[in-house]
């Protein structure tokens, strides 16, 4: 293995993480909005909201997590290759790919929860639209 394969995982890897960030901003977003609308009035859906937004939280932070370490991992393989460390290089890269993989399957877990509170707002809105229309 050259030291030109882990460095072609550099690129993947810092956009993802930024990838990442940007879906722990969007969390932030939403946690603080649904915090004002809390305040204005207790409803069930903000409730279903803040527990899956806590569990969003959990997994962008594991996400993020293995994310970092692999990258980390990446560097230090491309830098045990440098050396001339050709195994220890190996193996660091295969740890830091496994530490991506895991890094993804967090990621598939949170757009899953995600998709599933769009969900709940999708049905919040028909059930207001289905409560107005009877009130006519």
């Amino acid at each position: 293995m050259t030291l030109t394969t882990p460095a072609l995982l550099f690129p993947a890897i810092s956009l993802l993480l930024l990838a990442y960030t940007n879906r722990f901003l969007t969390l932030a977003q939403l946690i603080r909005k649904l915090a004002d609308e809390e305040r204005d009035q207790h409803h069930e859906v903000a409730a279903r909201q803040i527990l899956m937004l806590r569990q969003r939280i959990s997994l962008t932070k594991r996400m993020q997590l293995a994310g970092v370490l692999s990258f980390l991992l990446c560097t230090l393989s491309m830098f045990a290759l440098f050396l001339s460390l050709e195994m220890l290089g190996m193996v660091l890269f295969g740890i830091s790919l496994l530490s991506l993989s895991v890094s993804l399957i967090f990621s598939l877990w949170e757009v899953t929860i995600s998709t599933n509170a769009l969900n709940v707002q999708l049905q919040d809105i028909e059930a207001l639209k289905q409560s107005r229309g009877s009130r006519r």
